[in-house]
């Protein structure tokens, strides 16, 4: 059983910025992501890279946010810049063990068949 547990949520004003970390108890799943949910929506994929270190992003993101990896330390990481009201959400780390490209995961499979998941970090961004 992997454990994930998020940190560095918080609040901030439009246009700072936050750095999510996500410690993962090993390295056995091949991808892993980021993914947030509004109250009231439908949880949605924004960042996900694969063991290659090739990533994918939500087109509501792409330019604003990275996604990285600390292999030695098993920690991954979600830079969010120049935050939006928009982009508050609950914020969930995930991982999966099937191989395929970041590209594939972030656009092929559902939020609800990935393996393992963190407790989630809320983000909250005021205008």
């Amino acid at each position: 059983q992997v454990q994930l547990v998020e940190s560095g949520g918080g609040s901030v004003q439009a246009g700072g910025s936050l750095r999510l970390s996500c410690a993962v108890s090993d390295n056995t799943c091949r991808i892993l992501g980021w993914f947030r949910q509004a109250p009231g929506k439908e949880r949605e994929g924004v960042a996900v890279i694969d063991s290659d270190g090739r990533s994918s992003y939500a087109d509501s993101v792409q330019g604003r946010f990275t996604i990285s990896q600390d292999n030695a330390k098993n920690t991954l990481f979600l830079q969010m810049n120049n935050l939006k009201p928009e982009d508050t959400a609950m914020y969930y780390c995930a991982a999966d063990r099937r191989k395929m490209t970041a590209f594939q995961a972030l656009r092929d499979i559902p939020w609800w068949l990935w393996d393992y998941w963190g407790q989630g970090t809320q983000v909250t961004v005021s205008s």
